[in-house]
Parts: C-alpha cells; structure tokens; sequence
C-alpha cells in the first residue's frame, strides 16, 4: 500500500496554484504547507509538492505518472479544464480509453514543472450531481 506521493516543483506556489482547485476537484484540501512544501489529503497524506530537498532543480521523471480517481467523467473533464485554466498542458483530453479498459474514462496532463498526472474513473455515470 502507497503511504503517500510526492512530487517535485521548482515554483512552489505556482504550483500551489495549478494544484488547489484540482485536489478539491477529488475531495482532497491542504492539511500542511510550508515554505518548502505542501501537503494534500482528506484525513492522512497522500499528495506532495516539495522543493528538492538536496537543493538540485526539480526535474519531471520519463514515464512516471499520477492517477487520481475521479467519482465521475464529468470530474475528470473538470479536472483537466481546470488543469489547462491554470498553467498545465495537454497530454490527452477526457475520454475513455478502451486500450485499458472499455470502462476506462481518464484525461492527462502536465503540471507547470513537466510532471504526467491524471484524473481517471471507471464509472459511466456522467455526474453525481456534484
């Protein structure tokens, strides 16, 4: 089991400000932040933004990507407007993916610091009505 996933920026609030809106998209907040780091969870943990802490650049790894489960596609294509809102790029836009699953609905893309993340749900529920 992943305790928790941290990755790395050079801009820290920046960052933050790509992040905020996408981790209340999946019901996490900010439960710690510093000048160096910030912390998302719903209770523990589980998302990071960190400074490097042996002062290098932070740098994106090659084929390394996060998946956030998301309630329902429209939370998915939520999260990737808000991603491109706000400083990200495009890596694939929402929709399903039958080369991993026929119920596969997941949309990708880069943070401001080049990192790969996702939003992704399994349901064809359209919305909960959120």
């Amino acid at each position: 089991m992943i305790h928790h996933v941290s990755v790395g920026t050079n801009d820290l609030r920046r960052a933050r400000l790509f992040y905020d809106s996408l981790m209340a998209l999946i019901g996490f907040r900010v439960l710690k932040s510093s000048e160096r780091s910030v912390h998302y969870g719903a209770s523990d943990i589980v998302f990071s933004l960190e400074t490097p802490v042996n002062g290098e650049p932070a740098s994106a790894g090659n084929g390394v990507h996060i998946a956030f489960q998301a309630p329902d596609r429209e939370t998915v294509r939520r999260f990737h407007t808000a991603a491109m809102a706000n400083g990200g790029s495009d890596e694939g836009a929402p929709g399903v993916r039958e080369n991993y699953n026929a119920n596969y609905y997941g949309a990708f893309v880069r943070d401001p610091d080049g990192n790969k993340i996702e939003a992704v749900t399994y349901t064809a529920r359209e919305s909960f009505g959120l």
